[in-house]
């Protein structure tokens, strides 16, 4: 089997598996559309009926003799009314069939849009950040909205009429032949070339799309970019440099699809032309065979008509064939996605764990994000429950990557980590990252509501809970004067909130989410020093009987630690906490 061929089945069989829970509805779409197979069978019938038997004074076809009365036969009137009849019927069957291929259609193929591109987000969210930065997010981004609606092409609009077109070509054969074997036979001579061409063009458009999708993938990414880069780009005047990186792609990616419409419209020529040359030499042939008496006008008129619907499916495959490649390297980008396997696994029985009493321990571990460079190398130490750990040292010297790794963000290269006794990699992905709150130095919100961000890391809070967690953080002293309250609506990434309000969300969440251990990365570096204040006070209520690792620069925040950690080029060594009376409140340690 040619190998395109093949790996285009397998693509086409990949997405039939992902069908199931569609599997009947999708059976009965076909089954629907293989009814227009018969029914256009029928469709030039009632021409035939006139003709020949009302025109040409010949008896009806042997199976309507059946149905009808003979005495029907000699009555012009009846005979006319039964082709009106005949041409009414035949034309409301066909759009009630219609109508209700379109309703089902559509209704399954939005549901099999929306549960692949459930399945291709939810395994986005399993890669690891090391994937995720990589690729750039806007990768994941294009294939989960705009290549996972593959799926719905293929299956349900896309694999259909190739079975109705199949079972038409094969009616339409038997019949040609049983009227006029000769006619038949030039009539199929056309076949071996349209499968020339398919052969020819599919690789080529396939490739082609390929390309295309890649350069609109960029297109997007620059767009997000720019987007969330957006006061960056302002401030340094670079609007049009952006617009200019954009166009460019851009205008790479218009090229690419002009290429793919040349390939389209020559292909579509090609068949057209094949089947005109087809057509005419029917026509040609089969006048003459009336001309001579081997056919009746009404039986070549029959042919005719046969014979443009025999074409009629051909070229629908053939312009099937090439939306088809379009729709498989969608789907190809879609399971390249689906492939990755995430770097951050979870073991086969994994353990449950409720709540961790917060003993950490780091035996030998190393870590890089590139090969032979690393980050945080053959790090042991021991943090006992409820320790309050200060990180501090310079910047890439490990101090983020350190807590990434204990919540398993990322897996050492070497080493273990251990939490209450045990490899952090035999818990629950789940279970163990509940016992973690983090607090970063840009607090990440959602656009939603104050009381939606307090409630993230715990969805089903009560009302009491979340006021009780944002008293707590002091962010209620500023939510009274917000004129919506808790339900204020806090913008794109809460940027609609000064940064100090950002934070003290972020520590409202913390508290509601109640974790063991407390993650603090940099929590204070961007505000002001009075908010400061407040943020360390709320800081400090949130660290009581809690294991906490405080990743900070300026004393004040560190103050109440009674741990303190240095990381100099991915190692790490334990200093002596009274190195924070040495230099002033303010300063920075390194």
């Amino acid at each position: 089997m040619n190998r395109g061929l093949h790996n285009d089945l397998i693509l086409i069989l990949r997405l039939l598996r992902q069908t199931k829970p569609q599997r009947l509805n999708i059976i009965f779409i076909y089954i629907l559309d293989l009814l227009a197979a018969p029914l256009s069978l029928i469709i030039p019938v009632p021409l035939m009926v006139a003709v020949n038997c009302i025109i040409g004074d010949k008896p009806l076809p042997a199976v309507m003799s059946w149905i009808f009365p003979e005495s029907m036969s000699s009555d012009i009137n009846s005979m006319l009314i039964l082709v009106a009849v005949m041409i009414f019927g035949i034309a409301l069957v066909i759009q009630l069939r219609h109508m209700s291929v379109r309703l089902l259609q559509t209704y399954v193929g939005e549901k099999l849009t929306l549960e692949f591109r459930s399945r291709l987000m939810s395994h986005s969210q399993k890669l690891s950040l090391a994937y995720h930065d990589r690729k750039g997010t806007a990768d994941a981004v294009y294939r989960v909205q705009y290549d996972a609606p593959a799926i719905q092409w293929v299956v349900v609009y896309g694999l259909a009429p190739f079975g109705s077109a199949a079972l038409t070509i094969i009616g339409m054969i038997a019949i040609t032949v049983d009227i006029d074997f000769e006619l038949a036979l030039v009539a199929l001579t056309i076949m071996p070339l349209l499968i020339a061409l398919i052969y020819f063009f599919r690789h080529r458009l396939r490739n082609q799309w390929l390309v295309f999708k890649e350069l609109e993938n960029s297109a997007l990414a620059i767009v997000q970019e720019t987007l969330s880069a957006l006061r960056v780009v302002k401030v340094f005047g670079q609007e049009d440099r952006e617009k200019d990186r954009f166009t460019a792609v851009s205008r790479k990616g218009i090229g690419a699809q002009f290429r793919v419409v040349i390939l389209e419209t020559a292909f579509g020529l090609l068949v057209a032309l094949t089947i005109a040359v087809g057509t005419a030499t029917v026509l040609y042939l089969g006048v003459l065979h009336v001309l001579g008496g081997e056919l009746t006008l009404g039986a070549l008129l029959l042919v005719m008509s046969y014979l443009t619907q025999l074409y009629q499916p051909l070229e629908t495959i053939g312009k099937q064939l090439t939306k088809l490649q379009g729709c498989l390297a969608s789907a190809q980008r879609a399971f390249v996605l689906l492939d990755q396997l995430p770097e951050v696994g979870e073991k086969a029985g994994a353990k449950t764990l409720k709540r961790a009493s917060g003993d950490i321990r780091f035996n030998n571990v190393r870590f890089g994000y590139d090969e032979g460079r690393p980050v945080v190398d053959n790090i042991s130490l021991e943090i006992p429950t409820g320790s309050r750990v200060g990180i501090l040292g310079k910047t890439g010297a490990g101090k983020s990557t350190l807590v990434n790794l204990l919540m398993r963000l990322y897996d050492p290269q070497s080493g273990i980590i251990l939490l209450d006794g045990v490899d952090i990699s035999y818990y629950r992905l789940a279970d163990l990252r509940r016992q973690f709150a983090v607090v970063l130095q840009e607090p990440l919100l959602l656009s939603a509501s104050i009381t939606e961000n307090i409630a993230y890391g715990r969805p089903n809070a009560s009302m009491n809970e979340i006021v009780a967690a944002a008293r707590a953080a002091n962010v209620d002293e500023f939510v009274q004067h917000c004129s919506e309250g808790y339900q204020t609506q806090v913008g794109e990434r809460g940027l609609s909130l000064s940064g100090g309000q950002r934070q003290r969300i972020a520590i409202a969440r913390a508290f509601l989410k109640d974790a063991p251990i407390l993650i603090l990365d940099e929590p204070t570096s961007s505000v002001d020093t009075n908010t400061e204040r407040i943020i360390i006070k709320a800081m400090d209520r949130l660290m009581e009987n809690r294991t906490t690792l405080m990743i900070a620069h300026r004393t004040d925040t560190l103050k109440s630690c009674n741990m303190l950690l240095e990381m100099i080029n991915g190692q790490c060594r334990v200093l002596d906490v009274s190195v924070l009376d040495t230099v002033s409140s303010q300063s920075p340690l390194r």
